[in-house]
């Protein structure tokens, strides 16, 4: 596989932009403003909040994972995981609104940026299958 750079990759781009977003919807709905820290609390909404965030953090990883593996296995596992990473990332998102988070309208932008980020990723996995 050619190795290409990462930053002229539309799907790591993209990756990029849904970390930034993850990272200040993290900050705002959590109780715990210290991202470095909001694994320690003990709220369930800071716990989502990190799961979003750490989540978000690990698609770019992944996407490069699989752009530079020779492993068509290794390939198709990373891009089954990048798969679950999108589908918990929702899941979290509905985590929040029940958890009482009134501000539904940022949810609703990373869930925006998760169906923009999910179309780009299907047309990118097909690439790779």
């Amino acid at each position: 596989m050619a190795y290409r750079s990462l930053k002229n990759l539309p799907i790591y781009r993209k990756a990029l932009e849904l970390c930034t977003m993850s990272r200040e919807i993290a900050s705002y709905v959590s109780f715990n403003k210290d991202l470095m820290r909001l694994y320690e609390s003990k709220s369930l909404r800071d716990i989502m909040a990190n799961s979003i965030l750490t989540d978000s953090i690990l698609i770019p990883q992944k996407i490069a994972q699989v752009e530079y593996s020779n492993c068509n296995n290794e390939r198709l596992e990373t891009i089954s995981f990048i798969n679950i990473i999108i589908r918990n990332i929702n899941s979290y998102c509905m985590g929040l609104e029940k958890d009482g988070v009134k501000e539904t309208e940022y949810i609703n932008l990373l869930r925006t940026e998760i169906k923009s980020f999910r179309k780009s990723y299907k047309a990118w996995k097909s690439e790779h299958l």
